[in-house]
């Protein structure tokens, strides 16, 4: 296992039927290829719900106690009628959950707010792979989208939103979906989740393309809702705070 980027001795690669996994010892050491099937949780009385947005996100529960989500990996738009689940196979580290599970890593491991990678695995058949990833379950209210559902945020939650965005790129990262199913809210504060074709780049105008496709998002999801959930005022809470320097400190990635 070569790694895109430098990994810690807790993280290891197993050999599977067809494939391979990433996982983080520390976290998960008894991962086994059951792990991202669906029926084997549901066998445990193991799944705990789902997440809403592309794909299957699923909230599982281990014997002791400890929360993930599983994500199986799936296409979007037009690909998902001719592809579904499937993707063109070049080699493991350019797969998609091996991609996304060492950025995740990365981002963790400086300090950002996203959920500890726990495992990720491809299998792989003739020109095409399938994937899956999991990752902890944070400790959260639920989504930006679900949480304008329920009421109107205060002027410091969006405030705080406007922050979080800021932090991640002040670190290059580009989110590759920004939009209000990916944000989510705790009563400590703000995560960012779902890094699948993130990549890390310098200042650029792709920070402006960001910004202006969570709000075509909030614009969806809030149309139909009443006007105090999502408006103008909100929209520059957000901008103040990411405008405010982030003064996070993280190391450089």
């Amino acid at each position: 296992m070569s790694g895109r980027w430098a990994l810690g001795p807790e993280v290891k690669r197993g050999a599977l039927a067809g494939g391979a996994m990433l996982y983080d010892a520390s976290r998960a050491g008894n991962v086994s290829a059951d792990w991202f099937e669906p029926k084997y949780w549901a066998a445990r009385r193991g799944l705990d719900g789902s997440a809403q947005g592309r794909g299957a996100a699923l909230f599982i529960k281990s014997a002791d106690g400890k929360r993930y989500v599983l994500r199986h990996y799936r296409r979007g738009g037009l690909m998902a009628r001719l592809c579904g689940d499937r993707y063109l196979w070049r080699d493991e580290e350019s797969t998609r959950p091996f991609t996304e599970w060492q950025l995740t890593y990365r981002l963790h491991r400086a300090g950002l707010p996203v959920p500890a990678p726990v495992a990720a695995r491809y299998r792989h058949a003739g020109s095409t792979y399938t994937g899956d990833i999991i990752t902890e379950r944070l400790p959260v209210v639920g989504s930006l989208a679900e949480c304008l559902r329920t009421g109107a945020l205060s002027v410091l939650t969006w405030i705080s939103i406007g922050r979080c965005i800021r932090r991640f790129h002040d670190l290059g990262v580009c989110h590759a979906d920004l939009n209000a199913h990916n944000v989510l809210l705790s009563e400590e504060g703000v995560y960012l989740v779902d890094f699948d074709r993130c990549q890390l780049r310098a200042p650029g105008m792709w920070r402006d393309a960001n910004l202006v496709r969570l709000r075509r998002s909030l614009e969806k999801i809030t149309w139909a809702l009443p006007s105090e959930r999502f408006g103008e005022s909100d929209w520059h809470a957000l901008l103040d705070g990411y405008r405010q320097s982030s003064g996070s400190g993280e190391p450089a990635l």
